[in-house]
């Protein structure tokens, strides 16, 4: 009998170390890949606001050339919730770790083609042409990425700690911005400053992207399969058509849940979107700060929202995620007029700190939407409806928030303008916060 229970025991512990080291492994998984994935995003909204009007728009002129760039920015988004469409039906039927994996590739092979395209000084209109179709390509990509990451991460997670799992996917962001606009910092002001990094230096960035890929591709392989998803093959119960099925029985859900992510990407598309980088360099402006001071200030503010994010995932598990949600939208409400008041000091401290005020509050309110998200949808649908959701929210938050932001400041001849329309975001995502319903720890099999 003895023995009986010391095998038993050795078994119970061999099983919790065996799902301990998997759990582990998808962490990492999603971290590493999501952050890669937002690195080839963030370098393309750079090059936009930086390169992209001179060589490839630059029959529009200076001011239009740069809309037409910010424009590019949003018309990926347009292509979002077609990536997620795409990625939630096969991630219903064939499984998360699949999808995963294409969506990863797929992003990959687009940044390291945009690094090699030829610019309008060499092929003519075929350049914006092809810049454009490769964006699309990376819209396709992020629409279904972040999805699979986030169900993967919060499907393996213990009940109690699926904020804190769920933020793993969402440190993908400000990790995927630390390495954007570090690795574009070393470029303008060490490797090829000035007129180098037009001619040459911004296609490293993209290239380098190759290396990365291949790093997450390999981790993602060697990841588990969602046990979750894993039960509902066994039970032979996946939906033939999950997205009609979401759209018929969950489209209120859907709609509150792309209304609370909409104002933090928004907001966020200031910093990471390129707006502030071409606001706060422009030549022909009152601010006119170095690229390379600029690209310093959002890694500082990109390292804070690193933090908080994770803070906001871990506070999701002891107080909720609905008051989280709160906290971090009012904070990044009470932050959207010093940002830019200090930026407009013109000098790089204010602007610094600035840039971190903002991220506490873009953080905190980022960091337990993986988790709410998937606690939200039943399983057959969980992957389309969190996919969807995801990319519906960005298109009416961050799609056109650079354009949008251009435009106004154009029109209008003032910063402030900008911030009301920041201000009016965040208060449409903050009713919705306050409408749906929150249940931290429901079980998702």
């Amino acid at each position: 009998m003895d023995n009986d229970v010391l095998n038993t025991n050795s078994v119970n512990s061999a099983t919790r170390s065996h799902k301990g080291s998997s759990r582990r492994r998808v962490l990492v998984a999603t971290l590493v890949g999501t952050a890669f994935e937002w690195y080839d995003f963030f370098i393309y909204a750079l090059a936009a606001s930086l390169i992209f009007a001179p060589e490839f728009f630059q029959p529009a002129g200076p001011s239009a050339g740069l809309l037409l760039s910010f424009a590019t920015i949003g018309l990926s988004f347009l292509f979002r919730p077609l990536g997620a469409a795409l990625a939630g039906h096969f991630g219903d039927r064939l499984g998360r770790k699949r999808v995963m994996v294409a969506t990863l590739l797929c992003m990959g092979v687009a940044t390291t083609a945009i690094g090699l395209l030829p610019t309008y000084a060499s092929i003519g209109l075929a350049a914006p042409v092809l810049l454009v179709l490769l964006r699309i390509l990376q819209g396709l990509a992020a629409g279904g990425e972040w999805g699979g990451a986030a169900l993967m991460a919060v499907e393996h997670a213990r009940p109690t700690r699926r904020g804190l799992a769920g933020s793993m996917p969402q440190l993908g962001v400000p990790l995927g911005l630390l390495l954007a606009t570090g690795i574009n910092a070393l470029m303008t002001g060490v490797i090829a400053p000035g007129d180098a990094f037009l001619e040459w230096g911004w296609r490293v960035p993209f290239l380098f992207s190759t290396v990365l890929v291949a790093i997450a591709f390999i981790i993602r392989r060697s990841v588990d399969e969602s046990p979750a998803f894993v039960e509902l093959r066994s039970t032979k119960s996946r939906e033939r058509m999950p997205i009609a099925i979401l759209f018929r029985r969950h489209w209120r859900l859907v709609v509150l849940a792309a209304l609370i992510f909409a104002g933090n990407n928004a907001a966020g598309q200031m910093t990471s979107g390129g707006f502030l980088s071409a606001y706060a360099t422009n030549p022909d402006g009152d601010i006119a700060l170095a690229p390379t001071l600029v690209l310093i200030a959002i890694t500082i503010g990109g390292a804070t929202m690193f933090v908080t994010t994770l803070l906001g995932g871990f506070l999701s598990d002891l107080v909720g995620r609905k008051a989280v949600y709160v906290v971090g939208y009012v904070l990044l409400g009470l932050a959207v007029f010093p940002l830019f008041w200090l930026t407009e000091t013109g000098e790089f401290g204010p602007l610094v700190l600035g840039v971190v005020l903002f991220s506490v509050g873009l953080g905190v309110a980022y960091g337990p939407q993986a988790a709410w998200y998937a606690e939200s949808f039943p399983t057959e649908v969980r992957y389309s409806g969190v996919a969807i959701s995801y990319a519906l929210g960005a298109i009416v938050g961050g799609a056109f928030a650079s354009l949008i932001s251009t435009a106004l400041l154009q029109g209008t001849g003032t910063i402030t303008s900008v911030g009301v329309y920041l201000v009016a975001m965040i208060v449409v995502s903050l009713i919705a916060v306050l409408v749906l319903r929150d249940e931290p720890g429901k079980d998702l099999s």
